[in-house]
């Protein structure tokens, strides 16, 4: 998504059932496994930190149950995360507290995800991705993806001046060439600003 796009899809999923969900994965870059199998003994507000250790997975069987499964490369990581997203997962805090109560005993929180439906239970990916496509679709971009949350956090990220060695890093990419394979055309962008940026700066002293 470009900025423009992402202005449109934050008005857009004002108000949604997985408003928090899609937040989170577009500010962090979190893989929709690894946003869904997101605990809360690995959101440290104190730190704004959030521990990415496992991901939310359904097993290959037939009628598969979902399970908390080590990350892609089982590499954890830390990202330290914008205050504004601290405060969207104090939000779910929040809400998920008052699904809690309307749930009473029927509440089954076992998993301590930080991302739940009514009765404390998983997401399915499925339901999540599905929502996101009729959400991008009214928007006029049915080509977009739950992964293209992730790709643009990534571009914007690099384009508001991260080193390709730590957008790498809180991507969960094995390497740092990997990242620079998959965006390099957004450093050949930023390469062309600081041109730009070093001619004004030749002009003005000439």
């Amino acid at each position: 998504m470009e900025q423009s796009d992402i202005s449109r899809f934050l008005k857009e999923i004002r108000g949604h059932k997985y408003e928090l969900v899609y937040l989170v994965t577009l500010f962090t870059g979190l893989r929709e496994g690894e946003v869904l199998g997101l605990t809360w003994d690995c959101v440290d507000f104190e730190r704004n930190c959030i521990y990415v250790k496992h991901q939310l997975q359904k097993t290959k069987k037939v009628d598969g149950e979902y399970i908390l499964a080590p990350t892609k490369n089982s590499r954890n990581r830390i990202i330290t995360a914008a205050p504004s997203v601290m405060e969207v997962l104090k939000k779910q805090k929040s809400q998920q507290s008052q699904m809690q109560q309307l749930a009473g005993p029927a509440w089954n929180h076992e998993r301590d995800l930080v991302f739940t439906n009514e009765l404390g239970g998983h997401l399915a990916h499925f339901t999540v991705y599905k929502h996101f496509k009729r959400i991008v679709k009214d928007m006029g971009m049915s080509a977009e993806r739950f992964h293209d949350l992730r790709h643009s956090y990534a571009v914007v990220a690099i384009e508001s001046g991260d080193d390709i060695k730590t957008v790498q890093t809180n991507l969960g990419h094995a390497t740092a060439s990997f990242t620079l394979d998959v965006y390099g055309h957004v450093s050949q962008k930023m390469r062309q600003q600081s041109a730009e940026r070093m001619e004004a700066f030749i002009k003005n002293i000439s």
